[in-house]
């Protein structure tokens, strides 16, 4: 895989961009995500330095978007390469980089399973708000996939829109969600009623009782894994385990 991205790819596998989701491919929502969404990056460089970062780590994130955690990280480890299969994406995080003149940042047009990893073993994988771009089947394989790019021992650490309620309670969780946006509507800088319901509707959030078996069956050991009252949303830290011999 170079940094121009996929040169091709077989009939049979997604395609990630267009699994993307409309508003990431939309430069617009790009030149705004930034106010709408904070990842508090400084403090998840500071989870993941006890997770085991250090100056000599190589770090690789998907999704990077606007590249929040990338210009967090960067000076904290010796490489980033940060993928994304969204142009409109790539171009705000190379205007961003650029502004911060980070030299040790390398940006990849590709995804969970179109990326190719090239040299060094990676030490931390990071993700936050993407797998769930990915249905069920193709998100075990990116998993396994982010296992196999890790050295044993090294570190995924994974946010998304997970949802740990039971099935049965899934109407009045996903309305309730959906519903603390409701005063946002029409806000462009703010997430509102109608991007919820698409996320829910378009999207492919799952249950994490269907997520951690794909962790644990992808060679990963789960070290932590946090959910929201709410039960929409969920935090992993996970590590990949050392082989059998």
């Amino acid at each position: 895989m170079t940094a121009d991205g996929d040169a091709g790819r077989p009939g049979w596998l997604l395609d990630e961009v267009a699994s993307a989701g409309r508003e990431n491919l939309d430069r617009d929502h790009g030149a705004r995500y930034d106010a709408k969404e904070d990842a508090g990056a400084a403090e998840e460089v500071r989870l993941c330095r006890r997770l085991g970062l250090t100056r000599d780590s190589v770090v690789v994130e998907f999704g990077p978007g606007t590249g929040q955690f990338t210009l967090a990280v960067a000076p904290a480890c010796t490489r980033v390469i940060a993928v994304d299969v969204s142009p409109a994406m790539l171009a705000a995080l190379r205007s961003n980089l650029a502004h911060a003149r980070l030299s040790n940042v390398l940006v990849v047009q590709a995804g969970f399973l179109t990326y190719e990893h090239d040299g060094p073993p990676a030490d931390l994988v990071y993700s936050r708000y993407a797998l769930h771009h990915l249905p069920d089947f193709w998100k075990a394989v990116a998993l396994s996939r982010l296992a196999s790019m890790l050295r044993p021992g090294g570190v995924l650490r994974l946010w998304d829109v997970v949802y740990s309620f039971d099935p049965a309670d899934a109407g009045e969780r996903l309305e309730a969600w959906c519903a603390s946006a409701d005063a946002s509507t029409g806000d462009a800088d703010r997430w509102n009623r109608a991007d919820l319901e698409e996320h829910v509707r378009d999207e492919h959030s799952t249950f994490t009782w269907l997520l951690e078996p794909m962790m644990l069956r992808a060679g990963f050991t789960i070290e932590d894994a946090t959910y929201t009252d709410d039960g929409i949303f969920a935090q992993y830290a996970l590590r990949r385990r050392a082989p059998i011999s």
